[in-house]
Parts: C-alpha cells; structure tokens; sequence
C-alpha cells in the first residue's frame, strides 16, 4: 500500500501534468468538432450475417508442453471449421508448404488456394516472415500464419461459397494488414473484389464485406475528446466516417491510416468508420472498416450490423455474429484437456519406458508462485 506522503506527493505530480496537458485537449477537441456534421443515423435491415474469427494463441494453454504446439483453427458463426492446423515454432516453412500445395501444385487447403489464386508457389512469396532460413525466422512467424489462416479463410469465403441472400460477411480485425510482401495485399483485395463480383454474377446475391476492431488508438486517442464535444452521445444508433487527418493523428504508422498507402506498398483496404450500435448515449463506440469500393452503401452495411448487434450478447450492442464465432473457435475446457492428452500421449510414445515422467510432470503445479495470491 502506498503511504499516504508519498500518495499525497504522485498525485500532485498528476495534477501538473494534467494541467501541462490541457492544451493538447483543447486541440483535440477541436480536431473532434468537425465530425459532429458527419454523424448519420442508423435504420436497422435484415440480412444474413456471416463471420470468421482465429483463436488466440493463449487460449492453448497447455499445461506441460516442451514442444509448444499450437493449433491454428479458424470458425465461422455457424460453426462450420473452415481451417484446422498444428504447427510448433520450429515447424520448417517447407512443411507448411507441403501442407497446403501438393507437388504437383494442385491446392490442398483454404491456405493453399489462396498462395495458387496468388500464383505463389511458396509462403516466403506470400510474407515477409517466411523469408530465409527457418532458424532466423521471428518468433512471430506463428502468429502471423494465423493470421495468414483468417485472410485465406475470408477469400474462401467469399470465392467457394454458394449464398442464397445477400450476405454481409464480418472479419475479427480491420481489412488493413502489413504481413504481406509487396504487391500481394493488393492482389489479395483484387481477387475479393473479384470473387464478390462473380457471386453477384452467378446468383444476383450482393456480398458485403466488413471488419471490426474491438480496440482501436483511434477511440482511445479521441474518446475523451469526442465526450466532451457530444460526438456520437445521440439516443439513436449512429455512425460517422474517421476522417483521415484524425487516422494519422492517431496512428503511429502513417501508411496504416487510409489513403496513405502509396501504389507500391498496399496496407488498407477499407473506409474505417466509429460506430454505435446502441439507442443510449453512453452505449460503446467500435470502429469499423467497410471494404472501400462498398463504403458508399455505408447506411445498408451499418443497418445490417445494427439488426445483428441488438441482441449481442455477453457482449452488448456488439455484432452477435462475432460473438458465436468466437464461442465456437474457442479453444477451452474439454477442447484443451483433449489436446493435453494428445501431446502427452505422443510424448510417451516418444520416450518409450521413461513415459511415466509425463505423468508425474502432469499432476505438478506448473505455477506454484500462483500461491501467492
């Protein structure tokens, strides 16, 4: 506990700093003010609401693991398992290649369509992070192949999928991406484009594709800014477009805010927009990105969230797609316990009559500092 001088003295040094700091928050505001002209109404619609979303890699928490296995697997709200895959953070990228394109070239998996579609034959011409020998990789060459998973999930999505309505299709993250080599992002959002375009084609059903993000600098940067100045505190469900000054002012990397990517280097394909789904001002606010060529339908896009979200739950006023996505992609419970015996089964297998170690490692406290507390 801190005493109460010392309190006394850090919150005098918190006041001061407020107080050097009020100017930035008049600047912010002001920066604020301009949007209180975009904000536009939401009128609800009806539609089918699709969605993917990838487990976290610290839902795997297995309890005795040297191997660190992690399972890629990406779900859609209807609980259809669109990737499944194990990998470790030694598995060599010619493994993963084997995995996805056979010999002969021919597709094997969501990913492996996807690398074909891109006419690469290899993920070091998909992703920076494949790129020399597997020992020099970074270790965060794993958390990007699940990321990779989702993008070519989405493609499936979008270019193998048959609907019978209009189809609003909603992605766990922002349609904004820096993983891929130069000129592939761009390619990526040429064949979206184009799938979309052929579905339309084929059935005369319209595919719309969105991207929500849960935490966002430009909510965080703005948020006491926007309260102050009443932007999005309506009694309605509202939204109004994140002009792009204020995505490079939140921004750390300039080229992630829209229209900063230059012809070379493609990093963003969508309008971000801040959205409230709620009727109460105090509802949350989300950021959402709508596919740009789509950004003029913004109303229709945003009326089809608002139909999905009103009924969100844990979560309120959040799109309910999403929420069943990730219910159903979790890794938890009885899904780690199987997983758990899998690995250890293996490992006995491995060690033959000195199998019995993994038993007793299994029933020791993995934390005991945890006692603590």
């Amino acid at each position: 506990m801190i005493d109460p001088p010392v309190l006394k003295a850090i919150q005098e040094q918190i006041e001061s700093l407020v107080d050097d700091e009020r100017k930035e928050l008049e600047r912010l505001r002001k920066l604020v003010e301009k949007l209180k002209p975009e904000v536009r109404n939401i009128q609800p619609r009806s539609a089918t609401a699709v969605s993917l979303v990838g487990t976290d890699g610290g839902n795997n928490q297995i309890q005795y693991d040297p191997f660190l296995v992690q399972l890629i697997r990406v779900v859609d709200s209807s609980n259809n398992e669109l990737i499944l895959d194990a990998v470790t953070p030694r598995t060599p990228t010619a493994v993963l290649n084997g995995k996805h394109l056979s010999s002969d070239g021919d597709a094997l998996t969501s990913i492996g369509r996807m690398m074909k579609r891109l006419g690469a034959r290899s993920l070091d011409e998909v992703c920076t992070v494949f790129e020399g020998k597997d020992d020099g990789r970074s270790p965060a060459w794993v958390q990007e192949y699940r990321g990779l998973a989702e993008w070519a999930a989405l493609l499936d999505l979008i270019c193998e999928r048959d609907y019978g309505s209009d189809t609003l299709i909603v992605r766990d993250g922002p349609l904004r991406e820096k993983m891929f080599k130069k000129g592939i992002f761009k390619r990526y959002f040429e064949l979206i484009e184009e799938g979309i375009a052929d579905v339309y084609k084929r059935s005369r059903r319209r595919i719309y594709l969105v991207g929500v993000v849960k935490h966002s600098k430009v909510l965080q940067k703005f948020r006491l800014a926007m309260a102050l100045e009443g932007v999005l505190r309506t009694r309605y469900p509202a939204y109004a477009p994140v002009l792009d000054y204020l995505q490079k002012e939140a921004f750390r990397y300039k080229e992630w805010a829209t229209n900063a990517s230059s012809s070379d280097e493609f990093f963003v394909a969508g309008e971000m927009f801040m959205v409230k789904f709620g009727r109460s001002p105090h509802d949350p606010v989300w950021i959402v990105d709508i596919l740009a060529s789509q950004a003029h339908e913004a109303p229709k896009i945003f009326g089809y969230l608002q139909k999905d979200s009103q009924h969100g739950f844990p979560v309120p006023f959040y799109p309910q797609c999403l929420q069943r996505a990730h219910e159903a992609a979790a890794l938890v419970d009885f899904d780690i316990d199987i997983l758990e015996l899998g690995i250890h089964k293996a490992l006995k297998n491995h060690l033959g009559e000195r199998s019995r170690i993994i038993d007793e490692l299994a029933i020791q406290e993995t934390d005991v500092s945890q006692n603590r507390y």
